[in-house]
C-alpha cells in the first residue's frame, strides 16, 4: 500500500511540476543569488562555453 501511495505521490508531484516548469523556473531565476550561481556553473561546462555561446553572440572561437 506504501507503495502505492508513493508512487503516485511522484507522479502527482512529477505532472505538476512538467504542467508549471516555465513558471517554476522563472521563479528561481528572479533570486539574483540564484542566477548568478547558475550562470557560473553553465559557463564552467566546456560544452556550453564552445559550441553555444559563440553562436549566441555571434563570434567564432
Amino acid at each position: 500500500m506504501r507503495f502505492f501511495l508513493l508512487l503516485g505521490t511522484l507522479y502527482v508531484g512529477f505532472t505538476v511540476f512538467y504542467k508549471w516548469r516555465y513558471k517554476i523556473l522563472n521563479a528561481l531565476l528572479a533570486i539574483r543569488v540564484l542566477r548568478k550561481l547558475i550562470v557560473n556553473v553553465t559557463m564552467n561546462m566546456p560544452y556550453i562555453r564552445e559550441k553555444i555561446l559563440p553562436s549566441i553572440i555571434g563570434r567564432s572561437v
